[in-house]
């Protein structure tokens, strides 16, 4: 006689020792889900969704949507048939949260692909545009790339610069204020009417257009320094008030999620408030920390609309953040897509547009690897 699994472990099992949902529970157990249904399934209704939408009339999002419902419906047709109703509903719920995975990954995916596509391939082949600028080149330039093969005469050197200088000043200015900011809720402000007050201005901020910062930028220097003045540094005063309130409220939340007894043993061991909150709070939340400062660098990275307005628009070369009109990757793309440097050719202009576009999807690839790697380093050893 065969022993089951659970007659193995713990003796035989008597038809009366058994629950009356016993057989059901152990049909459960027994017959697994299968991958190779799952997968059988899923072939079956993408030939049937396939078919149904050819009858309709061929259209990508009907052949997902009717393939989709049609998945749903035999997956739990079919597990429910091998190993029972729990197995069916629950790899109905199963396919649901990987649709959901894939209905998110996917366009990402998509996005990266097609920058890398258009982005790569005429920056490998012309590297020399990271050390050129626009200044002075002419339409002629692109006709001479269509009909001889020349290589692309202007680059996006002025643009790297400028996105670097305007988004690091920035991030001195924001990361320091939005902590702080974020210290006192958690720490200081508990529940009284100024961290209220401050709370509610940093949702308002959060959801302020983008423009609207560019167009407080432009008016307060203009107000200071003149009717007209568009330089680097206001620009990146602009991206401050952009940044400063994403910091603020995922540092806050970052920071309500350290353990209060934590807080409360070292006050209660007589270490001051400031020590506890520079050697043990911040620490524990460190990673959290560095994750909101580089999700607040990321969201200001490519802005247009206001360095269009607060930063101006410059074909030269501008090292100095507060002296004259400073371009940026995003502004420079946005530039020659919408305005091509030769109507007649514009191929050639978005090229340049698409090589600014991938340099500006690494720089933040980049600032969130390194975010990683210093939240690794800096987050408390495990023993």
């Amino acid at each position: 006689m065969t022993l089951s699994p659970v007659q193995a472990d713990h003796g035989p099992t008597h038809e009366a020792d058994r629950g009356p949902d016993m057989p059901e529970l152990q049909r459960n157990t027994i017959h697994p889900a299968s991958k190779t249904l799952w997968i059988g399934l899923l072939a079956a209704s993408a030939v049937v969704g396939g078919l149904i939408t050819w009858l309709i009339g061929w259209n990508i999002a009907l052949f997902v949507v009717i393939t989709t419902a049609v998945f749903l419906l035999a997956t739990y047709i079919g597990y429910r048939v091998t190993a029972g109703h729990r197995q069916g509903a629950d790899q109905v719920i199963r396919s649901l949260i990987y649709i959901a995975f894939a209905l998110a990954v996917i366009p990402l995916i998509w996005l990266l692909w097609t920058v890398v596509a258009n982005g790569l391939p005429p920056l490998l082949s012309n590297l020399h545009v990271l050390n050129q600028d626009m200044y002075p080149i002419s339409g002629g330039v692109d006709e001479a790339r269509v009909k001889e093969g020349s290589a692309i005469v202007g680059g996006v050197k002025h643009a790297l610069i400028g996105t670097v200088l305007m988004t690091l000043i920035a991030s001195i200015i924001s990361i320091p204020v939005g902590l702080m900011a974020a210290i006192y809720l958690v720490e200081y402000g508990a529940n009284g009417w100024f961290s209220k007050t401050l709370r509610f201005l940093v949702d308002v901020m959060t959801g302020i257009p983008s423009i609207v910062a560019g167009l407080f930028a432009y008016a307060l220097f203009s107000w200071i320094l003149g009717p007209g003045t568009k330089f680097g540094f206001a620009g990146a005063i602009a991206l401050c008030v952009l940044m400063i309130p994403i910091v603020v409220r995922n540092s806050e939340e970052m920071l309500r999620v350290v353990s209060r007894d934590l807080r409360e043993s070292a006050l209660a061991l007589g270490v001051p408030k400031w020590r506890v909150i520079t050697k043990i709070v911040l620490p524990t939340a460190v990673s959290g920390l560095m994750s909101s400062v580089f999700l607040g660098v990321a969201r200001v990275i490519g802005e247009t609309a206001p360095l269009l307005v607060a930063a101006g628009y410059n074909a030269a070369t501008n090292w100095n953040p507060f002296e004259g009109p400073m371009n940026s990757l995003a502004f420079y793309a946005y530039q020659l897509f919408q305005y091509p440097l030769n109507g007649g050719y514009p191929e050639v202009s978005n090229e340049r547009s698409w090589i600014a576009v991938f340099i500006l999807v690494m720089l933040v690839l980049i600032l969130n690897l390194i975010a990683r790697l210093v939240a690794a380093a800096l987050a408390p050893k495990k023993s």
